[in-house]
């Protein structure tokens, strides 16, 4: 059985990184990962932030897809915008396809009016891909008498290991600290990830656009973005190459605790309800979702499970000019 699971996961790489263009990971938790969703959150909230984001896709078949996600940023006045840092990792297959990517951000950000922020973003990121051909099995090593795995007669590509740099922009709208609206593009650039020499494999482009409401029933304590009650309609619409989705949802927030249900469409069918709990303070917040798949593939593949952690450590001298940006947390 488990050489029959490593023969699937080796065929669908080997399709990837032979014909296909890599497709990046969305998560769940969209405003959980604000740097991966879009570069110009950078610094949203003011203080130093650090997140800390983990998913795992798949989990009812074995050696599926796990990402690993950690980031820094804040606002810094003295240069008129936001630093911001991000670290990625894909593990698929087991460790047979992974991927990962350092990133470091800036973000200027403009005090239009008294109720109009904009903050606009660059990015610049190393990508890495590395294929560890010896744990692919092919057609040609398997013994179907016996199931043993035998030298395989498949070429091994020229690289496994392929580095490159990549660009990407966002820009981001705050009004009366209620309504957001942004629009990220990332792999500008386009870079060409392929293992095999002559073979050119570029990444997409990956759009992002969303947006959304925060609906105050009361006003937020102390100022800042906890909220006693609110809720949060928003939706998150991503493309890359053919492949589209959509996002569209409510965030729920009783202080200290916070809700959220989603659902994810991919145009060609229903994908996923996606459910959320949390728990936040003024300096920290954890959250859990869970992916229900709703599509053909059915929730035999387990879903997805997601978990966010986040700190925030506020300044303890002086205020900021600029206004903090009260999108979700989650």
């Amino acid at each position: 059985m488990k050489t029959q699971r490593t023969f699937f996961f080796s065929i669908l790489i080997l399709a990837c990184i032979v014909r296909g263009n890599a497709q990046d990971v969305i998560y769940s938790q969209f405003y959980a990962n604000p740097l991966y969703l879009n570069p110009a959150l950078a610094g949203a909230k003011l203080d130093q932030r650090i997140t800390l984001n983990y998913r795992n896709q798949w989990p009812s078949i074995s050696n599926g897809y796990v990402t690993y996600s950690a980031a820094w940023d804040q606002q810094f006045d003295k240069i008129s915008g936001a630093l911001g840092f991000m670290a990625n990792a894909d593990v698929g297959g087991g460790g047979i396809y992974n991927k990962f990517s350092g990133s470091g951000i800036y973000s200027y950000r403009l005090q239009a009016t008294r109720f109009i922020v904009l903050n606009a973003a660059v990015e610049a990121t190393y990508l890495q891909y590395k294929l560890d051909w010896s744990k692919l099995i092919f057609g040609d090593q398997i013994d179907v008498h016996s199931g043993n795995s035998e030298q395989s007669r498949e070429y091994v590509p020229s690289k496994l290991n392929v580095g490159n740099i990549d660009l990407s922009a966002g820009i981001l709208g705050g009004y009366k600290e209620s309504l957001y609206f942004g629009v990220a593009v990332n792999h500008l650039t386009r870079p060409d990830i392929a293992f095999y020499e002559g073979n050119e494999n570029r990444v997409n482009m990956r759009l992002t656009v969303h947006s959304g409401v925060l609906i105050d029933f009361f006003q937020g304590m102390e100022g800042n973005d906890i909220r006693n009650f609110s809720i949060s309609p928003n939706f998150i619409f991503v493309q890359q190459g053919k492949f589209r989705q959509l996002n569209v949802g409510m965030y729920v927030n009783k202080y200290p605790f916070v809700w959220g249900l989603w659902m994810r469409h991919n145009f060609g069918n229903p994908d996923a309800m996606i459910a959320l709990f949390g728990f936040q303070s003024k300096n920290y917040k954890i959250g859990y979702s869970y992916d229900y798949t709703i599509s053909h593939l059915t929730n035999k593949s387990g879903g997805a499970h997601e978990i966010s952690i986040a700190w925030l450590f506020r300044r303890s001298i002086g205020t900021s000019r600029f206004h903090a940006m009260q999108c979700p947390t989650f």
